[in-house]
């Protein structure tokens, strides 16, 4: 942290005084480099610590619409595994793509990918066009990059054709000391929780928010029964807390007792230990009797089968997420961790007349109604544990072998966990121990 201006928000200098400061002409970031694509050819164990490295790279330039972020925490995503492991494809096309479209998008296109599409930081720099944000400002970023230009963006932000996962399919993302965002992307930091908390937040919870809550998604209503597969991980962590705050019944999967008793702790009463299902088969629930153990499971815990199956494991997963659906009900998904090519029984989809609804990270509207939600303290953050930004291998490689609970956070700026909070009132009315749920159990866990 040599530069005065990583100095200067740390120490938590105001507006005026970050304004007055120079930018650094180098930062360090978390990349992968376009020369280690192949490294992993023909390899079973594609350590994701042996392909991410903590780099100096040059400040980028500043298009008018976008704000540089000083990074005080971000956080680990899948989508941060697939980049490190080069899957399904090198993320390197996708910064090709943006060069190919010339202008400001050319930057882009680097032979080194700096990634992370979590952030909470403060604005320490502004493009000519921005209006509603200034210097100082303390923000979380949403990790939707969409072009505003594009009809198809004023439907629906998911919907236009150039929208992209920020620090995924675009370059100068969020694990690192200094990121480069869309004006789009940025929203108030909420002031109760800590920099490495409201890191943890925005892409998983909006994801779930999206699939669950709106009209676009499952549109959960009271009562519902919800199988939520991964209900420990960062997708189920907030799947879970969004399903009992709206009246629905959570029923969740998980893979160890360990998590199960977390998965108590959150209010998920309906529990099921996936290892039970699988009796030490890791294919079991891709074939029909591991279909109907999971179904009878479901049965015994809640009385009935779910209204909703909230899925994003993929192809070890969905057969059995179709079939266990009751009539009429949906399948909502939003990736497949452990593949793409899925294969289930058609015949339950259409002659039980169940919807598959594919969803795909949440619009501004949507992440800013979460958010709203964990600045009152309707949610609580997932974050287990927090690495130094020089350990993100290690971070990502908890992640990447299901190692975790929640999310895994990384300090970027930030000398250590704990600051950020700018109303401590409202943090002692929701309470440490419900803030630090998923921290006290990944400690017990260890």
């Amino acid at each position: 942290m040599s530069s005065s201006m990583s100095e200067a928000v740390v120490a938590g200098a105001d507006g005026p005084t970050l304004a007055s400061l120079p930018l650094p002409d180098h930062f360090s970031a978390a990349v992968v480099h376009a020369r280690d694509v192949d490294m992993f050819q023909q390899v079973s164990d594609k350590d994701v610590r042996k392909s991410l490295s903590v780099d100096m790279i040059p400040m980028p330039e500043l298009a008018p619409d976008e704000a540089l972020v000083a990074v005080m925490a971000s956080a680990i995503n899948y989508n941060t595994v697939w980049s490190a492991m080069f899957e399904p494809v090198p993320t390197f096309q996708f910064l090709e793509q943006m060069g190919r479209a010339g202008g400001w998008e050319a930057r882009h296109h680097l032979p080194y990918h700096v990634l992370g599409s979590d952030a909470s930081g403060v604005v320490v720099r502004t493009g000519s066009s921005v209006r509603k944000w200034k210097v100082g400002d303390r923000v979380v970023v949403a990790p939707a990059y969409v072009d505003e230009q594009d009809p198809d963006t004023h439907r629906d932000g998911m919907l236009g054709d150039g929208q992209k996962a920020w620090g995924f399919e675009t370059n100068f993302g969020a694990l690192a000391h200094y990121a480069v965002v869309r004006a789009s992307q940025l929203m108030p930091k909420p002031a109760l929780l800590t920099w490495e908390e409201a890191a943890a937040n925005p892409l998983c919870a909006s994801t779930a928010y999206r699939m669950l809550v709106s009209d676009r998604g499952a549109q959960m209503k009271q009562g519902d029964v919800v199988l939520i597969w991964g209900a420990t991980g960062g997708l189920g962590s907030y799947a879970v807390q969004l399903v009992r705050n709206g009246g629905g019944i959570p029923v969740g999967v998980v893979s160890s007792e360990e998590k199960a008793a977390v998965l108590r702790s959150l209010g998920c009463e309906a529990v099921i230990n996936r290892s039970e299902i699988e009796d030490g088969d890791p294919t079991m629930l891709e074939q029909p009797k591991g279909w109907k153990r999971l179904g009878g499971a479901i049965r015994k815990a809640v009385g009935e089968d779910p209204h909703i199956v909230f899925e994003h494991v993929g192809r070890r997963t969905f057969a059995a997420s179709v079939f266990v659906a009751r009539r009429g009900g949906t399948v909502v998904t939003c990736g497949s961790s452990t593949g793409y090519d899925h294969t289930y029984d058609n015949r339950y989809l259409w002659m039980r007349l169940k919807r598959i609804i594919g969803s795909h990270g949440a619009n501004l509207h949507e992440q800013c109604e979460v958010n709203r939600l964990f600045s009152l303290g309707h949610l609580v953050p997932a974050l287990s544990t927090t690495y130094p930004l020089a350990e993100v291998g290690a971070a990502t490689r908890s992640v990447q072998t299901n190692e975790h609970v929640g999310k895994v956070g990384v300090l970027c700026l930030a000398p250590r966990p704990g600051l950020g909070v700018t109303d401590p009132q409202a943090r002692a009315k929701v309470g440490e121990d419900r803030l630090r749920l998923f921290q006290r159990a990944e400690h017990d866990a260890a």
